[in-house]
């Protein structure tokens, strides 16, 4: 991934779902970055967030390539 100043947040979810998503986004030639608050507090001994609130994001450029993907992902895992 490069510029991180460059990246915006394109999904929250849980841990299983964020990983899928990264999982398409790949198989399109997308990177993604994956930033789980809860899991880096508990490894620093403290707690922030909420398991069920992992974050992913991509780079600004891919935002119209990963858009079609992003929303079928959204669309198929209303619950």
């Amino acid at each position: 991934m490069k510029d991180q100043d460059n990246l915006i947040r394109v999904y929250t979810g849980t841990e299983i779902a964020v990983k899928l998503l990264k999982d398409e986004l790949a198989k399109i030639g997308i990177s993604a970055l994956i930033k789980n608050d809860y899991n880096s507090g508990i490894i620093a001994g403290f707690a922030t967030g909420t398991a069920s609130s992992v974050d992913l994001f991509i780079q600004i450029v891919d935002m119209n390539k990963a858009e079609p993907i992003i929303n079928g992902f959204i669309e198929l895992n209303k619950g």
